[in-house]
C-alpha cells in the first residue's frame, strides 16, 4: 500500500495492474514497486506501455520495454512520449543509442509539431548498417594502427579501435562492433602469450607544474581549505552546467510556450548571445558579506563567460529608500573590482510595467482585490471573493487606484496563480502614497518584486536570473508572468546563502544597534557590512578570495569569521608595507649611545623582498618599546628583556641590556636606562623586539567580536535576543600609541603591517596631528601565539 499511496493513492487493484505491466516489460518485481513510488514516472510508463500494447499486442519482448522505461525516465517534456513510443513500436528506434538522439533532438525542439523527416534524419531511423560495412570499417581501423598493434600486442589499448570505428558508424550496434574488433585483433596477432598476460608496467606520471588555485574549494563543517580554484575558473563554461544563451528551453522546468521560440530569437538578435546577468539590490540599507558573494557570483560569471553585468536598483518601496544606499551600494561594487553594464533602476521601467499590468488583467490574468494585508498573510489565507470580477471591472478599478481613489490598504491588484510554496495570488501592485526618490508624485501605486523582477529581467534580456536559494519558491510566478504576458522569458537559477557566525546582516537589526548604541553606524568596523569591512581594513581581494573558497554552493553555506580574517592576512601580507608601532609604550634611554645626534635606520618594506623599498626611521639615545615586552623577573621560557637579558632592536643592528630601572612613587616602571652593544660582536640574543624614536602619536582601536556566541539570533542559544549578548570588550581604544614616522602621510583605508602587532588601516576619523588606526587583524589567528 505504500506503493499506491506514493503513486497518486492508487487502489489496490490499480497497483496490481501497474505492477503487472512493468513486470511485463522485464522489470524485476522489485524495480516495478520502486517505479510505482514515482507517481509521475509510473504515470508516464504506464502510458508508454499502454500505447505500445496497442500497436504491437500484449506481449511486448524486454529490449522494447527497456527502451520504453527509459524515454518514460529520461523524458523531460511528456508531451513528446508518445511521439517517442510511436516510434519504439513501429520498430524504428532499435537501440538506447538512437533513443539517446532523439531525447536530445525533443529537448532541442521544444516547440510541436516536430520535423519528422527532421527527426528520423537525426536518429538514424531507417538506417541499416551491414555486417560487411562493419567488416570494412573496422579493418580501415586496424590498419591505420597496425604498426602500433604489432608492436605493443594485447596490452594496446582496445577501446581506441572500438571507439574511432563507433565513430564511424553512429548507428551500428556497439556489441557487434567490439566483437569485430576482437576478430580482427586475434586474427592479426594471433592467441596471447605469456608475455601478453603480463601486467603493462605503469610509466610514471609526469608531475605537472604547481598551478596556483588548482584545488577545488572544500566545505566541511564550516572549514574551507586554503586552496581553492578561483572563481572566475569556476564559473567559467560549463563548471555550473548552466544552459548556454538562447537555450533556455533546455533548463529543466522552464515553461514552453508556442511563442517560446520566436521570442528567443529576437532575444538572440538583441544580446548576440552574450552572456547577461544583474545584481538587483534594494537600496533600502547596506550591503553586507553575504552580498558580496551575490556580487561576486553575477559579475564573475558573466565576466568569465564574455558577457555583461547590470546594476539594477529594486527601487519598489520608496518609503525605505535613501540615496546614500544608492551611492553605498555602488561604491561596494566597484571597490570589489566589478564595473556595471549599465546602472539601471526598476522605475526606469514604471510606464512598461504599468501598461503590462493592464494587458494582464485584459487576459483575465489579474484582479483588483480588497482584502486586507493580515487577510492574505500566511500560506493558506481565504481566497479572494473578487478573484472572479469581471475585467472591465477590475480595469476601472486598478485606474482608480493609480488616480489615488483608494487609501492605503484598500486595494491591491493581484496575478492569478499558485506559488510553488503554496501562497495563492501574488500582489503585483500595491497603493503607497510616498514620493518617490526618481519619479516623485508620478506614482501612488507601486509593483511588487513578484511582478517586477522578472519582467525586469525580460526588459533588459537577462540570460541568467542568479538568487539565492529562498526565491525558489518564486521561479515559479516568474516563468508565469512572462508567459502570461508573451515576452521573453530568463531563467532563473538559484544558489546557496553565505551567512557569518557572530554576527547580524538584517537590515532591521543592524538598526537596532544603531540605535542603542552598540554601533556607531552601519559602517561600525565590528559589523559585517562591506563598508564596515572596508572601514577596518579588509582588502577586496580577501572578500572575494573568501567567496572563491566558499565556493558557488547550491547549499547555504555558514561560515566562520576567522576564515575570511585568513583571507585578508594572505592579501595583506602581500600588500601592507611594514612599520613600527608601539601601544603601550615604555621609555628607553640608550646611556652610550653610539653617535652624537639620531641615526637613520633602514627598513624594508616587505622583508622577504626588499626589491619593493625601504622606508627611513630615525634612531637616537630615546626610544619606546612595549611594556609587554620588558620583565623585571624572568619566568621560565621568557625571552625578551629582563635585567641580565639583553634583546636585540629590530633593524638597528644593536642590542640592548638593562642597567638601571626607574620606577614612579607607586613602583610602576617608568623608563629603562640600557646599553647598546653592535650585534656582531654581542652574544646574539634570544629576541629582537620593535621600537619606535621621534614617533607620531595615533590612536588605535581594537576589535573583537561583537557578540559572545555563535548564533546571537538563535533564541535557543541566547534566549534574551541579540541585543543581551553584545561583547563588553568588543572594542578597545588605545589613545596614546606611538608610531614611527613612516606613516606620516597616510591616508584613510591605507594599510600596514605593524610588526609584531598585526595589520592596521587608516580609520577616516584621522585628522591633522592624530591617526587613527583600526586593526584589521592579527597577525596569526590566536593572538596568544604572536
Amino acid at each position: 500500500m505504500a506503493a499506491a499511496a506514493a503513486a497518486g493513492s492508487m487502489a489496490p487493484e490499480e497497483v496490481e495492474e501497474a505492477l503487472g505491466l512493468f513486470t511485463g516489460i522485464g522489470l524485476s518485481e522489485a524495480k516495478a514497486r520502486e517505479t510505482l513510488r514515482n507517481g509521475a514516472l509510473s504515470a508516464l510508463l504506464r502510458r508508454a506501455v499502454l500505447q505500445a500494447q496497442s500497436a504491437l499486442g500484449p506481449a511486448l519482448d524486454k529490449a522494447t520495454g527497456t527502451l520504453l522505461y527509459n524515454a518514460a525516465a529520461r523524458l523531460r517534456d511528456p508531451k513528446h512520449l508518445g511521439f517517442l513510443v510511436g516510434y519504439i513500436a513501429r520498430r524504428e528506434i532499435l537501440t538506447d543509442l538512437q533513443l539517446s538522439a532523439a531525447l536530445e533532438y525533443v529537448r532541442n525542439h521544444p516547440v510541436e509539431p516536430l520535423d519528422a523527416v527532421d527527426f528520423e534524419q537525426a536518429c538514424g531511423v531507417g538506417v541499416c548498417i551491414t555486417p560487411e560495412q562493419i567488416e570494412e570499417t573496422v579493418e580501415a581501423v586496424i590498419s591505420e594502427h597496425r604498426a602500433e598493434l604489432l608492436a605493443e600486442r594485447y596490452h594496446f589499448n582496445m577501446g581506441v579501435l572500438v571507439g574511432e570505428a563507433r565513430s564511424r558508424l553512429r548507428w551500428a550496434d556497439g556489441k557487434t562492433i567490439k566483437n569485430e574488433v576482437d576478430l580482427q585483433v586475434l586474427h592479426l596477432l594471433g592467441p596471447k602469450t605469456e608475455a601478453d598476460l603480463e601486467k603493462k608496467p605503469k610509466a610514471a606520471k609526469a608531475r605537472p607544474a604547481p598551478v596556483e588555485k588548482q584545488k577545488a574549494a572544500v566545505v566541511e563543517n564550516g572549514e574551507v581549505g586554503t586552496e581553492t580554484r578561483s572563481l572566475l575558473e569556476q564559473l567559467r563554461g560549463e563548471a555550473l552546467k548552466f544552459h548556454k544563451p538562447g537555450e533556455n528551453y533546455k533548463t529543466e522546468g522552464y515553461v514552453v510556450t508556442p511563442n517560446t521560440m520566436a521570442l528567443l530569437k529576437q532575444h538572440l538578435a538583441v544580446t548576440g548571445g552574450q552572456v547577461r546577468t544583474r545584481f538587483p539590490p534594494e537600496p533600502n540599507g547596506i550591503l553586507h558579506i553575504g552580498h558580496a558573494k551575490a556580487i561576486n557570483f553575477n559579475f564573475g560569471y558573466a565576466k568569465a563567460n564574455g558577457g555583461v553585468c547590470f546594476l539594477r536598483y529594486d527601487d519598489t518601496n520608496p518609503e525605505k529608500e535613501e540615496e546614500k544606499y544608492f551611492t553605498a551600494i555602488r561604491d561596494m561594487v566597484e571597490w570589489l573590482g566589478y564595473q556595471p553594464y549599465a546602472v539601471t533602476h526598476a522605475s526606469d521601467y514604471f510606464d512598461q510595467l504599468y501598461t503590462w499590468a493592464l494587458e494582464l488583467i485584459r487576459r483575465g490574468q489579474a484582479y483588483v482585490c480588497h482584502q486586507k494585508v493580515e487577510e492574505i498573510k500566511g500560506h493558506n489565507p481565504p481566497p479572494s471573493p473578487w478573484r472572479d470580477r469581471l475585467v472591465e471591472e477590475s480595469l476601472l478599478l486598478f485606474e482608480d487606484m493609480r488616480k489615488g481613489k483608494f487609501g492605503e490598504g484598500e486595494a491591491t491588484l493581484r496575478m492569478k496563480l499558485v506559488m510553488e510554496d503554496g501562497k495563492m495570488d501574488p500582489v503585483a501592485y500595491r497603493v503607497k502614497f510616498t514620493p518617490h526618490h526618481r519619479t516623485g508624485d508620478k506614482w501612488c501605486i507601486y509593483p511588487t518584486y513578484d511582478y517586477t523582477h522578472c519582467l525586469c529581467d525580460s526588459i533588459e534580456h537577462i540570460t541568467h536570473s542568479l538568487c539565492t536559494k529562498e526565491f525558489q519558491a518564486r521561479r515559479s510566478s516568474y516563468f508565469w508572468l512572462c508567459n502570461a504576458l508573451d515576452v521573453y522569458c530568463p531563467v532563473q537559477w538559484e544558489y546557496g546563502r553565505l551567512n557569518l557566525l557572530y554576527t547580524v546582516v538584517s537590515k532591521r537589526k543592524i538598526i537596532r544597534l544603531v540605535e542603542t548604541g552598540a554601533v556607531r553606524d552601519w559602517d561600525d568596523p565590528r559589523l559585517f557590512t562591506l563598508t564596515a569591512l572596508r572601514r577596518r581594513g579588509f582588502p577586496p581581494e580577501a572578500i572575494n578570495n573568501f567567496c572563491a573558497r566558499v565556493g558557488v554552493t547550491v547549499a547555504q553555506a555558514t561560515m566562520e569569521p576567522h576564515l575570511l580574517e585568513a583571507c585578508a592576512r594572505e592579501v595583506l601580507n602581500e600588500q601592507a608595507p611594514r612599520a613600527m608601532a608601539v601601544l603601550e609604550p615604555l621609555k628607553v634611554t640608550i646611556t652610550n649611545f653610539p653617535a652624537p645626534k639620531a641615526l637613520e635606520v633602514l627598513v624594508p618594506n616587505f622583508p622577504a623582498d626588499e626589491s619593493r623599498g625601504f622606508h627611513k626611521v630615525p634612531f637616537q639615545p630615546t626610544v619606546y618599546i612595549e611594556e609587554t615586552d620588558f620583565r623585571e623577573e624572568m619566568d621560565k621560557g621568557y625571552k625578551r628583556l629582563a635585567p641580565g637579558q639583553p634583546v636585540g632592536l629590530r633593524h638597528t643592528g644593536y642590542v640592548i641590556a638593562v642597567q638601571n630601572v626607574i620606577k614612579d612613587p607607586s613602583g610602576r616602571v617608568m623608563e629603562l636606562e640600557v646599553t647598546c652593544t653592535k650585534s656582531d660582536v654581542a652574544e646574539k640574543p634570544k629576541a629582537f623586539i620593535h621600537w619606535v624614536s621621534e614617533p607620531l602619536a595615533c590612536e588605535v582601536r581594537l576589535y573583537e567580536r561583537l557578540f559572545l556566541h555563535k548564533n546571537p539570533e538563535d533564541p535557543s542559544e541566547v534566549p534574551g535576543g541579540f541585543l543581551s549578548d553584545l561583547n563588553p570588550d568588543s572594542l578597545r581604544v588605545v589613545p596614546n600609541a606611538l608610531v614611527d614616522s613612516s606613516v606620516l602621510s597616510a591616508r584613510p583605508f591605507d594599510k600596514f603591517q605593524f610588526e609584531r602587532l598585526g595589520y592596521f588601516s587608516v580609520d577616516p576619523d584621522s585628522k591633522e596631528g592624530k591617526v587613527v588606526f583600526n586593526r584589521t587583524v592579527t597577525l596569526k589567528e590566536d593572538p596568544g601565539k604572536a
